[in-house]
């Protein structure tokens, strides 16, 4: 490992709480939805840092697992999103 996992996940973290504000103050559900988007892909490079850093014995399988599943469940939350946004606007 290079030594540089835990500073980017820092940074990502912190990306992470820029986005809790936005999200907190989004005029539109369009900028709430795209806060939380950005929530789980930040989320999935903080945990795929973390695993390649090698948290714990048993935590790089684990991580990247976890990564996985949120990666499927914010592209899931951004088309059901989608669908709900546009089925609005055609009626």
């Amino acid at each position: 490992m290079t030594g540089l996992e835990w500073p980017l996940a820092v940074f990502l973290l912190v990306n992470l709480l820029a986005a809790l504000v936005r999200a907190a103050r989004g005029p539109t559900m369009a900028d709430r939805m795209l806060a939380a988007l950005l929530f789980g892909t930040t989320g999935v490079g903080v945990l795929l840092l973390l695993g390649a850093a090698g948290v714990g014995a048993w935590a790089p399988t684990t991580l990247l697992d976890t990564a996985l599943v949120l990666a499927l469940l914010a592209a899931i939350a951004g088309v059901a999103f989608a669908r709900r946004a546009w089925g609005k606007a055609e009626s």
